[in-house]
């Protein structure tokens, strides 16, 4: 991998389920024994906000619970020794990224230990339970909400990801399903680009044929294996 200089990598629930933490649709379909258009839809916050507050108040205490793995603390190590350009790209709401020490990142699907204003669209950091109609420190408005982009939603600074992936000489793509878009998309505007492309995950996923090549394991054994030849 001598020639290469930038890199992507998108990472999923996979990565932080070997933490402890409930990947995104269980077996059953639900998600931590709801359903997704419960807790994940704008229609949701407006018919029970009760319900949904209470959803991400309960994943946000979570992760007082819960540290970084061997994955994370791996692309950490990655971002702060490569020389090149480096953009770790997370469909998690969780800070594990963070924690473990990683900077290069876009959190596009948001973040628990955020408050997003519906009023005035300010974020701001949010640790604690963030009831229905909590006041916004900026307009005073009550109607404060997770900072989650929902079902239907925009995810975030989509037009940066989309620089970096046109960029990119390596795209990885770690513990991801390959079926929920616009993530699942990144692999082929980045191999239209002319970067290689790797899965790490599981087992192989509903994009898994778009990837010149898959890796299937943890990604606490597979990511730190990866890290290493990069940085060799």
């Amino acid at each position: 991998m001598d020639d290469i200089a930038n890199i992507v990598i998108l990472t999923g629930a996979g990565i932080s389920a070997e933490s402890g933490l409930a990947t995104f649709r269980g077996p059953d379909g639900l998600w931590e024994g709801h359903h997704v258009e419960d807790v994940c839809t704008p229609e949701a916050l407006a018919r029970n906000p009760a319900l949904v507050h209470r959803f991400y108040d309960e994943r946000r205490a979570k992760l007082h619970e819960v540290e970084p793995n061997p994955a994370h603390q791996a692309l950490a190590a990655l971002d702060a020794q490569w020389p090149g350009e480096l953009l770790i790209v997370t469909q998690n709401v969780d800070d594990l990224h963070e924690r473990a020490g990683a900077r290069r990142l876009i959190h596009m699907h948001g973040e628990l230990r955020s408050a997003l204003c519906a009023a005035c669209g300010r974020a701001a950091p949010w640790p604690d339970p963030l009831p229905p109609s909590t006041k916004c420190t900026g307009c005073g408005q009550p109607s404060l909400r997770p900072d989650i982009v929902f079902f239907g939603e925009m995810p975030y600074e989509m037009e940066a990801i989309d620089h970096a992936l046109r960029r990119a000489d390596l795209f990885v793509s770690i513990g991801t399903s390959g079926a929920v878009y616009p993530a699942a998309g990144f692999v082929q505007t980045a191999r239209h680009a002319g970067a290689r492309t790797l899965e790490l995950n599981l087992e192989p996923s509903a994009g898994s044929f778009y990837f010149e090549e898959s890796r299937i394991g943890p990604a606490s054994q597979l990511v730190p294996a990866l890290v290493r030849d990069l940085l060799s």
